[in-house]
């Protein structure tokens, strides 16, 4: 089977924007024979921080119809989003949807960044999923700097480790080009890394996004530059 890693430049706080923008990617990856495709942190909003504290209405549900074009995209979808909780502050989470669009899991952030922590509740349980008799471990962004967050997920049978991240240029052109090579190679598992690509909140998204195979060796990757997916054999498990 095909994974896709999608970046993304993303519309400040446009939640409808960003949705067609990220279901025209998934379309892609479908078309690239990808049955997966996984997106940056904050795909519908892009990382507008104060926004997302200051207008519940940015936030996202598992159900909320403005996903409808993602859902509809006939392709399983990993889209990180700001989810409304039971408190005053939202979840930095992944929401998985199969190719029906039926929700499959949602993963809330465990590790949050540093100023994130006062506008976001951390999340408490890691993130694993089965699709296609594969087993998916999540992470998003600093989460994936904690290698026992992935090391759980091999012990637990993931084969694919996906993150959705926010690395910019400066030191996240490094951090992005050794944190991820760096869990394929210590645990075993393939890693999708989906990134932002162009300006993102007060960053510059160095876009780059990929695959690398259990080992480290990379797979495929995109640009630096330019919004779009690129895809990756996943083979069959030894």
């Amino acid at each position: 089977m095909k994974i896709a890693a999608a970046q993304m430049t993303c519309a400040p706080a446009d939640v409808r924007t960003n949705a067609a923008r990220a279901a025209a990617l998934a379309a892609t990856a479908r078309e690239q024979g990808a049955a997966l495709v996984v997106f940056p942190e904050f795909t519908l909003t892009g990382y507008e921080l104060d926004a997302l504290a200051a207008d519940p209405g940015l936030w996202t549900g598992a159900d909320d119809p403005r996903l409808d074009p993602l859902r509809g995209a006939g392709i399983a979808t990993a889209v990180n989003v700001a989810l409304p909780g039971d408190g005053p502050r939202p979840a930095i989470a992944t929401l998985v949807h199969d190719a029906d669009g039926a929700h499959v899991t949602t993963y809330r952030k465990q590790h949050l960044f540093r100023h994130e922590q006062d506008l976001f509740e951390p999340g408490t349980g890691d993130g694993c999923f089965e699709l296609f008799g594969v087993r998916f471990s999540l992470g998003v962004c600093y989460d994936n700097h904690f290698p026992e967050l992935p090391g759980r997920g091999a012990a637990a049978g993931c084969r694919v480790h996906l993150a959705s991240s926010l690395y910019g240029t400066g030191d996240g052109i490094r951090e992005r080009a050794t944190v991820h090579p760096g869990i394929a190679e210590r645990h075993g598992l393939y890693v999708v890394l989906a990134n932002h690509v162009g300006p993102a909140g007060p960053w510059t998204g160095c876009g780059r996004s990929a695959v690398w195979a259990p080992g480290g060796a990379l797979l495929a990757e995109a640009d630096d530059r330019t919004p779009s997916v690129v895809t990756a054999e996943i083979g069959p498990a030894l």
